[in-house]
């Protein structure tokens, strides 16, 4: 194989930069579209060939290693001997041109409503999918890819230099199509040779019940196609739940707090109140104390894991009034009077009121 140095016509001390333009120059003048003769084909196939393994400093290094040197035609070097016996200098074959795709990250935000019974959610999101006009083959229809002259569709290059060992062949991807091991001449023009296309589509969700907020789920398969029709990869869910303005969640039950009036704690009532089953009724028991609850078993949210539903555990706060006028006020005196047996004191633990709890 020709020396890539001599193909550029460049030293082999050359820069990054005389090197590329030195490339520059031959394409412009080797180039398919200037230059239609079989002759110069195959020359602008090695130049771009040398191009490839001269501008990659990683590659320019392996190849120098093995180049021309005082030992002889084929060289000495370390790297090709360790590629040699650790497996570099194997035959891999050609690299597939397909990849999988990116994953992506979408977040979805949702009410407590939602979470307590699960839901449905269609949203749109931007990704790449397959190119329906070649199918993800990168080919113009009616086209195929054809066999790299360069590597003849090994998607490597195999060298023979000279070591202290004796001869050894050492093996590196082809440069001129990154190892494929096929070129593609005429490329798809709607995806321009990609196998997908950048595309909106309404991604259908079916979030369960009892997620958490902060909680993330995954989409298997359901991102991203990858280059040249690759699988897809895969979305990740983040959940965001809003706050509600009168139910809070612990753990998988539901909590609220019911502000009763001094006097229906006094004398006791009935009342609704709306839950996401619906109306709920509740009794308010003469002498109803603030901190007692009342329970609604299995009224809360559904659990993720497993079957069964919380509890919806309702707190009775019981409001004071701070406004009286001066019939009002009379009526609190009078009752003062009837009770004057009642008595300011610390409450014991055994006998404190935010204990209680009843169940429905």
């Amino acid at each position: 194989m020709a020396d890539h140095y001599e193909v550029l016509g460049v030293s082999r001390d050359a820069t990054e930069d005389q090197i590329k333009k030195a490339y520059r120059k031959l394409a412009r003048e080797l180039h398919p579209d200037v230059n239609d003769t079989e002759e110069a084909h195959e020359r602008f196939k090695l130049v771009t060939h040398a191009y490839e393994v001269l501008s990659n400093a990683d590659e320019r290094r392996k190849y120098d290693m093995g180049g021309q040197d005082p030992f002889g035609a084929g060289g000495f070097g370390f790297g090709d001997i360790f590629d040699t016996f650790f497996g570099g200098g194997q035959a891999r074959g050609p690299r597939s041109r397909a990849e999988r795709g990116q994953d992506a990250l979408i977040r979805v935000d949702l009410e407590l409503g939602e979470v307590v019974f699960g839901c449905e959610k269609s949203i749109e999101i931007d990704t790449a999918v397959l190119c329906a006009t070649c199918s993800g083959s990168c080919c113009r229809p009616g086209t195929s890819p054809t066999t790299c002259d360069i590597c003849r569709g090994t998607g490597q290059i195999q060298r023979q230099v000279r070591s202290l060992l004796g001869n050894v062949v050492t093996s590196q991807p082809c440069g001129a199509w990154r190892g494929f091991g096929q070129v593609i001449a005429d490329p798809c023009n709607d995806c321009r040779g990609q196998g997908r296309v950048r595309a909106r589509r309404t991604l259908d969700l079916n979030i369960p019940a009892g997620v958490e907020d902060g909680l993330r789920l995954q989409l298997a398969g359901q991102g991203e196609v990858g280059f040249a029709g690759g699988p897809q990869g895969d979305i990740y869910v983040d959940i965001a739940v809003h706050p509600h303005e009168s139910f809070s969640r612990q753990g998988d039950d539901l909590h609220c707090s019911l502000e009763v009036p001094l006097h229906d704690a006094v004398l006791g009532a009935l009342t609704k109140i709306e839950t996401f089953d619906g109306e709920a009724q509740i009794e308010i028991e003469p002498g109803t104390q603030s901190g007692d609850q009342v329970t609604f078993r299995h009224k809360g949210i559904n659990h993720l894991r497993g079957a069964g539903r919380g509890d919806l555990v309702v707190t009775f706060q019981v409001h004071t009034p701070t406004k009286l006028d001066s019939k009002q006020k009379e009526i609190f005196r009078s009752l003062a009077d009837l009770r004057k047996s009642d008595e300011i004191k610390l409450v014991k633990h055994s006998q404190s009121h935010f204990s209680k709890r009843k169940h429905k």
